[in-house]
């Protein structure tokens, strides 16, 4: 092979180098710097792109897609003094690839310690029940001052969530006992207001019970005078026919009259319920004149219709009361 040969083929070599080194590719997702003797000059997009050999270089591929980087587990102690741990996700993104590779060294370190470093800043400003109960909060306070942090590294962190708060075990059966007291004060002041409705609804209840009554006893006692009253006119015009009839010398009716009331008051001293003996100081003979008048008088304003014999009246529901009239003359002892 003469020297010329080895010359074109060293030619050949050197120009398909030179062009694979011109020639690069940048994937998807991803861009990448150029720098010209140590310096930065530009940034490669995905696709085909041509750079200088010997020249220009390739600088950093980074990576521009959304990224997620986990925070570990540590110790924070919050402001009431109680030691929780708490591991946390970090979601970020680049946007400045020429900022994310010359502005910050090892940038995924550095979202790392920044974030745990805020993390112990954020919630060591809350007690225990604030860490427990305002996880939204925390994780907007940390995305707010972390994201303000890496801004002019050309870094948007889109997302810090907070995965796990453990309290110590002491402290957990703590707050186990304190929210069952709780629940247990919460169920009894509700079964005192329970019972409170009931007193109110049941005297309530009374009230209207009372009212009602009242209103009963009142029309009642309106009836009973209006009866009453009804009654004291009859008397009153009964009297006054009895006093007309005595005034025409009609004798039979002032008869008939006090009898009736005689055997009204005889009637209601033996129905007494505890009454089965009477001994009564009165005249036999008189009480039967007396039934004598009120048959005459009867027989003069009805005719002579004939009297239901006493065998066909009803008989009496209960055992009548024995009547022991003495004799005239006798006192009521030696009766």
């Amino acid at each position: 092979m003469s020297p010329l040969d080895i010359a074109l083929i060293v030619l050949a070599v050197l120009v398909l180098l030179t062009l694979y080194m011109a020639v690069t590719i940048v994937p998807q997702g991803y861009n990448y710097t150029v720098e010209r003797f140590g310096r930065y000059t530009r940034t490669l997009s995905p696709g085909l792109s041509l750079v200088t050999p010997y020249i220009e270089r390739i600088g950093s591929r980074m990576n521009m897609m959304e990224q997620v980087l986990d925070i570990p587990s540590q110790e924070v102690i919050t402001r009431d003094n109680a030691t929780v741990m708490v591991d946390a996700v970090a979601f970020y993104q680049v946007l400045n690839a020429s900022a994310a590779s010359y502005e910050v060294a090892g940038l995924e370190n550095a979202i790392l310690n920044l974030t745990m470093t805020n993390i112990r800043s954020v919630m060591g400003n809350m007690d225990l029940d604030q860490l427990l109960s305002n996880r939204d909060v925390i994780n907007d306070q940390l995305l707010r001052v972390v994201d303000e942090a890496t801004s002019p590294w050309g870094v948007k962190m889109t997302r810090i969530e907070i995965k796990d708060i453990s309290p110590p075990t002491d402290l957990v059966e703590a707050m186990g006992r304190q929210m069952k007291a709780e629940r247990l004060k919460r169920a009894e002041i509700l079964e005192s207001e329970g019972r409170k409705q009931s007193a109110v609804l049941e005297a309530e209840g009374r009230k209207q019970a009372e009212v009602l009554q009242a209103q009963g006893r009142r029309d009642a006692a309106f009836l009973d005078a209006e009866a009453r009253e009804r009654s004291a006119e009859a008397e009153a015009k009964a009297t006054e026919l009895v006093s007309v009839a005595v005034a025409n010398g009609d004798v039979a009716a002032l008869n008939y009259f006090v009898a009736q009331k005689y055997t009204e008051a005889v009637t209601n001293i033996g129905s007494a319920p505890n009454s089965k003996l009477i001994l009564m100081p009165l005249e036999a003979s008189s009480l039967i004149g007396s039934l004598g008048g009120i048959g005459q008088l009867a027989r003069e304003v009805f005719g002579d219709t004939p009297v239901t014999p006493p065998s066909e009246a009803p008989a009496p529901s209960s055992q009548p009361p024995r009547f022991r009239v003495p004799r005239s003359g006798r006192s009521q002892d030696e009766a």
